[in-house]
């Protein structure tokens, strides 16, 4: 494992501009095997997740090719065979498979994937989901595995139980090429579910609704890529450097943003007080003066978002009195917490069972040795190491570098002391 050495205390300015979408190209990238043509993307972030999916693509004969941030795959050649079961469980959107897989071949066996331990994440409502679409599933011992009868998968109407991004796209997935008509309800909202809606009807798939909480799809027989699909830039990414730029910036426009992505967030950094300039791509953030104390509620999307409500604790630490997040997503999601105490910061759980999480002002930052239990975890710890005086050193660093392309040298270019060593 890498680790990050951050010597904090520099105002940091200029500029930073955000990458293509980490939670569309984990999903894109499965996605990608239903075409039945090479596939091209652009504005792919370089990390590691992107590369761990390359690998289990390589164990289908799926060729893959990444070269600067454009990303292209031709699965014309693709084949059954087991999936490597170290990348499978590096990261919790390998899952995206199964749909992948049970859309292509009508049958898939994938180990039960790993990712960032942030609490109880089921996937039983992918399965309800597929078993509606036709197909026969088991679990055992980890693995999942899933076949259908000779007729196939077919159209269905399905209702999640709740609200599940995952589930969401794994059924568009496994629906987009299965003959009739299905319909998700209480599907979720998120930008990402849009961006996977628009690379698959871009190839000729019949998807409607996307981005509302019914999504209607007429199956197809072919898919066929005729353009480049521009990936949609980081929501969550964004949200981390704005909350960096407010709690340790003078000056910090970033760029390639979609705002009404961002509204939930945005607008909690403005009760607060931060000084934000909102343009159609970008936004300049201030310098941070006197920040009041806000209460936060995690919410599916449009709602703010689980991912950053760990980036956004460090600039709750700036604020003149109590602050509050409830996490009603993943209440369990609070790695960063005994971590951000060991710099001196006053957070604590006060109620793990329904996510909440209590911040105190903390005026006695300081350097100290953490570990980045998780991605956003991680993104904390860091922002936190950039604010004190004192050296920070970040253990487990390869997590951040799941989530943040280039975030050596987008740091960096805004004035900030980090390196990465890799042990």
């Amino acid at each position: 494992m890498s680790k990050l050495i951050v010597k904090g205390g520099n105002r940091l300015s200029g500029e930073i501009t955000i990458g293509g979408a980490k939670n569309s190209t984990v999903a894109l990238i499965p996605a990608a095997i239903l075409a039945d043509t090479p596939v091209r993307f652009d504005s792919v972030p370089d990390i590691l997740d992107v590369h761990n999916l390359m690998l289990i693509l390589e164990s289908m004969n799926v060729k893959s090719d990444f070269n600067g941030n454009v990303l292209t795959i031709d699965p014309s050649n693709i084949v059954e065979g087991a999936l490597p079961s170290k990348a499978i469980k590096s990261l919790r959107a390998s899952y995206y498979f199964m749909g992948a897989l049970l859309g292509r071949f009508h049958r898939a066996t994938v180990t039960f994937p790993g990712g960032d331990n942030i609490g109880p994440r089921p996937i039983d409502q992918h399965i309800k989901a597929f078993r509606a679409l036709g197909a026969e599933v088991t679990e055992e011992n980890g693995t999942v595995r899933m076949r259908t009868s000779e007729n196939g998968l077919h159209g269905a109407q399905i209702f999640l139980d709740m609200v599940s991004v995952g589930a969401t796209i794994n059924t568009i997935l496994a629906a987009v090429k299965a003959p009739g008509t299905t319909i998700i309800g209480n599907a979720a909202k998120e930008p990402e579910i849009i961006d996977i809606a628009t690379f698959l009807n871009n190839m000729g798939g019949n998807i409607r609704g996307a981005g509302t909480d019914v999504i209607r799809i007429e199956g197809v027989s072919r898919l066929e890529a005729k353009n480049t699909h521009t990936i949609i830039p980081d929501r969550i990414e964004a949200g981390t450097y704005l909350s960096l730029a407010a709690a340790a910036g003078d000056g910090i426009r970033i760029n390639n943003i979609i705002p009404e992505h961002l509204e939930s967030f945005t607008a909690k950094l403005e009760e607060m007080g931060c000084d934000l300039t909102m343009y159609e791509d970008s936004v300049y953030v201030g310098p941070s003066k006197m920040l009041s104390p806000v209460d936060i509620k995690v919410m599916p999307f449009p709602g703010f978002a689980t991912d950053l409500q760990q980036p956004i604790t460090p600039l709750l630490l700036k604020t003149t009195g109590r602050s509050t997040i409830v996490d009603t997503i993943y209440p369990q999601r609070v790695k960063h917490i005994a971590e951000l105490n060991k710099m001196g910061a006053k957070v604590k759980s006060e109620d793990i069972e329904e996510g909440l999480i209590v911040v105190d002002p903390s005026s006695d930052l300081h350097g100290a040795v953490v570990d980045a239990g998780e991605i956003r975890a991680g993104a904390s710890l860091l922002i936190t190491g950039l604010m004190t005086q004192g050296t920070t050193e970040i253990q487990g660093a390869d997590n951040i570098l799941r989530g943040y392309g280039s975030i050596i040298d987008k740091l960096r270019g805004i004035g900030a002391d980090v390196e990465l060593i890799q042990d």
